[in-house]
């Protein structure tokens, strides 16, 4: 077996990003994620990519800073189905970690699907503890364009960061 080492970047994510990011989600969500590019220009919310040595986004997600007082709020996190399980979504989180810290907060938390516990296994794993579950919803689009609104279960989660 042959190791394939990738040479990874971190930065914000940008309007010119959004054409490769469709790994991530679907056009509505991509116009959402558009219209946080705003917020992050008040500095309510960080948008960061993980990109390959073309400056391509592999991995994106952001924190929101407005939820939760002394927190960052982790979501939208999404790694390239193709490059899942490689540590990808560890140094996304970790970076987004150090925005929180950088920011004054010892908190993040983040929400996660009760249907995806592969994601919640990452987030124990990196220090998460789950605290409540709560039903969330936000629309979304079909593959045959539609928009229809989506409810989940998601556990809540926190980590202390000092």
């Amino acid at each position: 077996m042959t190791a394939v080492v990738l040479d990874l970047t971190l930065r914000d994510l940008t309007d010119a990003d959004l054409a490769a990011c469709g790994f991530a989600c679907s056009e509505l969500h991509l116009a959402q994620v558009a219209k946080e590019f705003d917020r992050a220009r008040r500095g309510e919310v960080d948008y960061l990519a993980v990109c390959t040595k073309t400056g391509l986004p592999v991995a994106i997600g952001g924190v929101d800073y407005m939820p939760h007082p002394g927190a960052g709020s982790l979501w939208q996190l999404s790694v390239h189905p193709a490059l899942q399980s490689c540590g990808i979504g560890t140094v996304l989180i970790g970076a987004a970690e150090q925005r929180i810290l950088a920011r004054g907060h010892g908190r993040a938390e983040l929400g996660v699907e009760l249907s995806n516990p592969r994601a919640r296994a990452l987030y124990e794993r990196l220090g998460y503890v789950a605290y409540d579950e709560v039903l969330e919803s936000w629309d979304q689009q079909n593959p045959d364009g539609s928009i229809t609104r989506h409810e989940a279960m998601c556990t809540q989660m926190r980590k202390q960061l000092r």
